[in-house]
């Protein structure tokens, strides 16, 4: 088994753009004694185009399409079924989501009780919830990765093809008066869509012949700048102008991203060889998830703790004091996120002993897998549309959606695999990787030189 370390580092990378862009977006304001914050890029013109270089999500989804091809191959031809497989992966990211949800609605009943002004608690606990909008996707491209990677190894890059057509429909009837709900199903469409790339990246589709990441890149980079110069849509690519929900011109910069990743893979990979930076990229590889979710606690702690004090300044957005303060924040949050993340995973780890399912296993498994699925999506929804306090209450229906959803996915029962009855823990165990399999496991099968692109057979198993 030969391991594709880039992927790994892609993903650290991709985690590592959304908290930095989040920390430099975010700026704190204390008025009237009142904490608030407000988005940068609304204060500094050129800013939307820097959007362009901090927008690294598609890059998470197509390294998400790569890895669950492979590991559905992977583990299907050992006598894994769908139950089990989505089972164990969902649960990898509800039960760390589930002790950041825990600790939020703590901090929000602590708040509540020392008086913390409703208007004020509902914003904070807004940011706190906002990143949660990714988790109801990747839950649902996870479900239904045995069935779209079964579309890809019968039609291959039709089935992109056909998302990203699908996208444009999309964009264009939802501009019709009364039709903007029809705007989500771009959610599906989209990140579907490079996450199906993922899946052409791990047999070659995308990669072999050498000129095919360039001829996506290229592209992509055409459609993005046409439909932007039309002014049909913004430049920016965070935020609600192209993201929520994500629009055609928003899948033409993820085709661009997309292709210029898959081009300097054997470039990166050579240097991913060496003793020094691929053992790095592996620890922060294990945590990548709990980085994601807890980030913007440091924010609030230096927020109260500086700005609400009067230490730190707050001069106008964009000028040279706000940059250099800009800086000291980056940094002083970075030294509060790294013992932070340390800590939670360290408290973590009793979790590695619990199992994924409990109970019996019977034909119910993949009905309150469905469910389980579906209630903690809608519930995630939930909590970042309203957050952890809406109009500074507890988010009850949020809550128990969540609760329903966990609880129905581990009452799946343990799915033993084909051949006998296995009860070992259906969890992370120590050096797993939350986002893929025990053991870091990307990997795609046979021998692989350093820094070339995996050439697969069409069709043939990750």
């Amino acid at each position: 088994m030969a391991r594709n370390r880039y992927a790994d580092l892609l993903r650290v990378l991709a985690i590592s753009g959304v908290v930095y862009g989040h920390w430099l977006l975010v700026s704190v304001t204390y008025q009237h004694g009142r904490l608030s914050g407000v988005d940068a890029i609304d204060y500094i013109g050129w800013g939307r185009w820097v959007t362009w270089g901090m927008q690294v999500m598609p890059v998470f989804f197509l390294v998400g399409g790569y890895v669950n091809a492979g590991s559905w191959s992977k583990h299907h031809a050992e006598g894994e079924d769908w139950t089990r497989w989505v089972r164990d992966r969902v649960m990898r990211l509800l039960w760390p989501t589930a002790v950041y949800i825990a600790v939020a609605l703590v901090a929000v009943v602590i708040a509540r009780a020392a008086a913390v002004p409703s208007a004020e608690l509902a914003e904070i606990a807004w940011l706190m919830a906002l990143h949660l909008w990714f988790l109801p996707v990747y839950l649902l491209l996870n479900a239904l990765t045995p069935v779209l990677l079964a579309a890809h190894r019968r039609w291959g890059l039709a089935v992109p093809a056909a998302m990203a057509v699908a996208t444009g429909l999309v964009s264009a009837v939802k501009t019709v008066p009364g039709l903007h709900f029809v705007g989500y199903a771009d959610y599906l469409f989209v990140w579907g869509c490079i996450h199906q790339w993922g899946f052409s990246w791990l047999d070659g589709r995308l990669t072999t012949p050498r000129w095919r990441p360039y001829a996506l890149a290229g592209t992509g980079a055409a459609l993005l700048v046409g439909l932007v110069a039309s002014g049909a849509y913004k430049v920016d690519m965070v935020g609600s102008g192209n993201t929520n929900p994500p629009s055609i011109a928003f899948l033409a910069f993820a085709a661009a991203q997309s292709g210029l990743v898959l081009a300097a893979e054997p470039w990166a990979s050579r240097r991913l060889t060496g003793p020094r930076l691929w053992p790095r990229v592996r620890r922060l590889n294990s945590v990548v998830m709990n980085v994601y979710l807890w980030h913007f606690a440091p924010a609030l702690i230096v927020a109260v703790a500086f700005y609400a004090t009067g230490v730190f300044a707050q001069p106008a957005i964009g000028s040279g004091q706000w940059w250099e303060l800009r800086l000291a924040w980056l940094a002083l949050l970075t030294v509060l996120l790294a013992p932070l993340v340390a800590a939670i995973t360290w408290a973590e780890r009793p979790m590695l002993r619990l199992p994924g399912g409990i109970g019996p296993a019977g034909w119910w498994s993949p009905v309150l897998l469905v469910v389980g699925i579906g209630a903690a999506a809608q519930s995630l929804a939930m909590f970042a549309v309203d957050g952890f306090a809406p109009h500074g209450g507890l988010p009850g229906p949020a809550l128990a959606g969540f609760v329903v959803g966990m609880t129905a996915t581990l009452l799946t029962g343990r799915v033993p695999k084909a051949g006998g009855d296995d009860q070992r823990p259906q969890r992370l165990q120590p050096g797993h990787d939350t986002f893929g399999d025990p053991g870091l496991a990307v990997t795609v099968q046979g021998e692989q030189e350093p820094g070339r692109a995996h050439q697969h057979h069409r069709g043939e198993p990750g």
